[in-house]
């Protein structure tokens, strides 16, 4: 692989490390841990799941280290211990998918239903706080690092068997060479190439015209921050209209871990009796549900909040992950997960006197 260690404080502490220095071992994978995680979530399609594999690996590669001989660079090894981490992984969890992958268009009027027992779901993953920057990762790099966390494309890269999955994110997200890649598999060079273009194959038939990455920098900030403000106003007074008016024809609405998701008269259904109903309403009729705006998986997302008396604080019900087709949005991914919350740098609770502070923060500091 290509190059060896360079860095004198590398070379210091790697030598510390394999003497069994655990604080200098940390110091050497720290720099790397965002982008190994990154590259266990393409792999897996599940931050949890990434999690896991990546302290599995690093573990590994602990133990693994007095045998590491320099002879590759320590980025190289890494990946290597981590995809066959997640190789492993594979084989032990269900695929995972998205919810219109999973079941049939369920009746809006029957309500959003139970989640499934056992987590089948590609989750969002929280790029902006762990450094997934924009760009290619390298000159043979395809797809950037961004794209490459975006629902539709790890959905994408859950039907590609496994090895194929492997190829395909080596070469093309992180940019290794055909060599790198066949050293970090321990396969030939002729089989990174032949699995490659199957991948490639699989990928171009099931991937979108245009990344969201592509879409947001089309629109420019101007028109991100108009839809962003839009769907932020409509969600918190539960104007069903001004929802669907943002909308394509063809838009669904999805709510892992739920299975069911709805397209056109059912998402009006759903968001008239289900999402925009219930207790969320104080004694003048004014909807107490509170959005805020963050970035998942590359894309515009919000964290909504609903008022809880009993805790004098608005709290996390739902992060939506929003995939828009021109300035319109054609699907609308709402993971009733209030856990993730705090992962996506969204606050546990809002208090009370949100709105007073987000008309002091437009209003800007006095003079």
């Amino acid at each position: 692989m290509a190059a060896v260690v360079t860095s004198a404080r590398e070379r210091i502490l790697l030598d510390a490390a394999r003497a069994g220095d655990e604080l200098a071992y940390q110091q050497l994978v720290e720099p790397l841990r965002g982008e190994l995680q990154a590259h266990c979530y393409r792999m897996l399609g599940s931050l949890h799941d990434a999690e896991d594999a990546l302290q599995d690996a690093l573990l590994r590669a602990w133990r693994a280290l007095p045998r590491f001989a320099g002879r590759s660079s320590l980025r190289g090894w890494l990946y290597r211990i981590a995809t066959n981490t997640c190789l492993d992984l594979m084989g032990k969890r269900p695929k995972r998918v998205v919810p219109l992958d999973h079941s049939p268009e369920a009746d809006p009027h029957l309500g959003p239903g139970t989640p499934l027992v056992e987590s089948v779901w590609i989750e969002p993953f929280p790029d902006g706080p762990l450094g997934v920057v924009s760009g290619l990762a390298g000159p043979e790099a395809r797809y950037e690092a961004r794209e490459s966390v975006e629902l539709a494309f790890v959905a994408a890269l859950q039907h590609l068997p496994a090895s194929q999955r492997a190829v395909l994110i080596l070469r093309e997200v992180l940019g290794f060479s055909a060599r790198e890649t066949s050293e970090i598999l321990d396969t030939t060079t002729a089989g990174v190439n032949s699995a490659l273009q199957r991948a490639r194959k699989t990928l171009e038939d099931r991937l979108p015209d245009r990344s969201q990455q592509q879409t947001l920098r089309q629109l420019g900030d101007a028109a991100v921050e108009a839809i962003v403000a839009g769907y932020v106003d409509a969600w918190e007074r539960g104007d069903v209209d001004a929802v669907v008016s943002m909308l394509t024809e063809d838009a669904a609405l999805t709510m892992p871990p739920m299975p069911t998701w709805y397209r056109g008269d059912g998402i009006v259904v759903f968001l008239r009796d289900w999402a925009f109903s219930g207790k969320v309403y104080d004694s003048e009729g004014r909807r107490r549900v509170r959005t805020v705006p963050t970035i998942a998986s590359g894309q515009l997302a919000f964290g909504t909040y609903s008022w809880v008396p009993e805790r004098g604080a608005f709290l996390p019900t739902v992060l939506q992950v929003l995939t828009l087709h021109g300035e319109r949005i054609q699907e609308i991914c709402g993971f009733v997960e209030p856990a993730i919350f705090p992962a996506f740098g969204l606050p546990a609770s809002l208090p009370e006197s949100f709105d007073e502070d987000r008309i002091l923060a437009r209003a800007g500091p006095p003079d």
